[in-house]
């Protein structure tokens, strides 16, 4: 090959890549967040939990346990939005951010929770505390109600 051809084929590809970043970059829009979510957490506690998992008596082992959450978005201005997140036991009030990589960073009364916005309808919120007295690692799957 000729020293041009491959100097435009390489122009060619530098351009196809910077339009494929610019595509994918202007493609992360924030879905419309507002409504009811639901899911049951997948978590592991290990002795006093929070104000959503804990147990009538601290245990020395880990415990696995599932519980229902509600997650209501009742206000949402771009990436940020706010809600009540529940479960039978507890409510708080929750703000939270959404990164353009998708990444959820949630806060309530309890701490800190970092998620992942799946799909329009699907995201996933992890949760971890460590103290004293109680650790607890958990994840829920929310998904959009109709």
């Amino acid at each position: 090959m000729s020293k041009f051809i491959c100097q435009v084929m390489l122009a060619l590809v530098l351009t196809l890549a910077a339009l494929a970043t610019t595509m994918s970059a202007s493609a992360q829009t924030i879905p419309d967040l507002r409504g009811t979510w639901k899911g049951d957490s997948e978590s592991i506690v290990l002795g006093g939990g929070n104000i959503h998992h804990t147990p009538a008596q601290s245990s020395e082992e880990p415990e696995f346990r599932s519980l229902p959450f509600t997650f209501t978005v009742d206000k949402q201005d771009g990436r940020r939005f706010s809600g009540t997140f529940a479960s039978p036991r507890s409510s708080s009030k929750a703000i939270a951010v959404v990164a353009r990589t998708g990444t959820i960073y949630l806060v309530d009364a309890e701490g800190f929770t970092q998620g992942t916005l799946i799909a329009a309808n699907q995201m996933e919120l992890c949760y971890l505390k460590q103290s004293p007295d109680a650790r607890l690692a958990s994840c829920v799957l929310l998904t959009k109600q109709p």
